[in-house]
């Protein structure tokens, strides 16, 4: 099996200053607090604030009004997963552990690989056997140690998570005790967006695999209408690959608790591989998010996601990884639908090409 996850093997550049910042973080001798403070300048400097584009092209295109994409291809190694990377690299950190460790396909491991690296902390990173990512060269060139170990990627977190519990390491994967700090890490998109509109949009649309970066976006804009910010909270639109997302396929069938599917009902390609689950750790939170927001789910097809690609490309300049295009591609089909009245639209979309 060849999958190759990800956005394609570059150099992960940041700032002269975080560099700087860097040498002061890994040096033992300066104390925790002053260690902390500068990588939180790190985090700042380096981290979010990604941009929200207007997308004019699509806008004549689609005939809708007011759509934008938040683009998170912006972050220092291309996807949304720094975010949570550096959040959980930094708790790491201020709790004095020398190593973190997760599982991964590709993205997220690049991403806290270089977090890693920026904090002096040891990563190990655990990879399926079967699995082969560009981006493992990524990994390497930041320090990490790979290792291989058999099953699929669920199998994968599972076993490195006890493993992470045996050597008294950090567990930076999904579904454990650092839920509510990697929802909170992405809630920050939410706040963004918030900040570039003046109000939250009528729709907020996003590609869903495990389920965390929609709960945390969903909980960001629910933080900021109780704080009286916004006027409202946007209906979620959330998208995966067709069949093969527990998330997707729970809301549509109505059921009340996100229901696992049949592993050997997944097949995985080149252009679904981010998305594609049996098992989506904070499942019950992003569907507690539909259901609470009165939002829709999508099935996307990879024709769907390359074709998306393309247009991407040719009406905005943006080279997008096909899987992050899934939302955007169902808060079109849903226009198509209900013919939107002019409103504000958001589509995320999580990792540049």
């Amino acid at each position: 099996m060849d999958l190759r996850d990800g956005v394609k093997t570059a150099q992960n550049k940041v700032s002269s200053e975080a560099q700087k910042l860097s040498v002061f973080v890994k040096d033992g001798s300066k104390s925790l607090v002053d260690r902390l403070e500068s990588y939180e300048d790190i985090i700042n400097l380096e981290v979010g604030d990604t941009g929200l584009h207007r997308a004019k092209g699509f806008e004549r295109k689609f005939d809708i009004r007011q759509l934008y994409i938040k683009y998170e291809g912006d972050n220092p190694t291309g996807t949304q997963k720094d975010r949570i990377a550096f959040a959980q690299v930094y708790d790491a950190l201020r709790r004095e552990f020398g190593t973190v460790s997760l599982a991964t396909c590709g993205n997220f491991g690049v991403a806290v690989a270089l977090a890693a690296n920026l904090a002096g902390v040891d990563c190990h990173i655990y990879i399926p056997e079967s699995y082969h990512t560009d981006r493992v060269e990524e990994m390497a060139h930041l320090g990490a140690t790979i290792i291989r170990l058999p099953g699929n990627y669920e199998d994968v977190v599972k076993a490195s998570s006890l493993l992470a519990v045996e050597h008294g390491w950090y567990d930076a994967n999904p579904g454990g005790s650092n839920t509510p700090l990697q929802i909170s890490a992405y809630s920050q998109i939410a706040t963004e967006i918030f900040e570039d509109l003046g109000d939250a949009p009528k729709y907020c649309a996003v590609p869903v695999s495990n389920g965390t970066l929609f709960a945390g976006i969903y909980r960001g804009f629910v933080n900021l209408y109780k704080r009286g910010k916004t006027s409202r909270i946007p209906k979620m639109i959330a998208a995966s690959s067709a069949k093969k997302n527990p998330i997707i396929q729970s809301f549509i069938k109505g059921l009340d608790h996100c229901k696992d599917l049949d592993p050997k009902s997944i097949k995985e390609t080149k252009y679904n591989e981010p998305l594609i689950n049996w098992h989506s750790f904070d499942g019950e939170e992003a569907l507690y998010a539909l259901r609470e927001s009165a939002g829709e789910a999508f099935n996307i097809s990879d024709k769907k996601l390359r074709d998306m690609t393309a247009l991407l490309a040719k009406k905005e300049g943006f080279r997008i990884l096909p899987a992050s295009t899934a939302g955007l591609i169902a808060l079109l089909e849903l226009d198509e639908k209900l013919n939107f009245e002019p409103d504000r639209f958001v589509a995320v979309l999580t990792a540049k090409n």
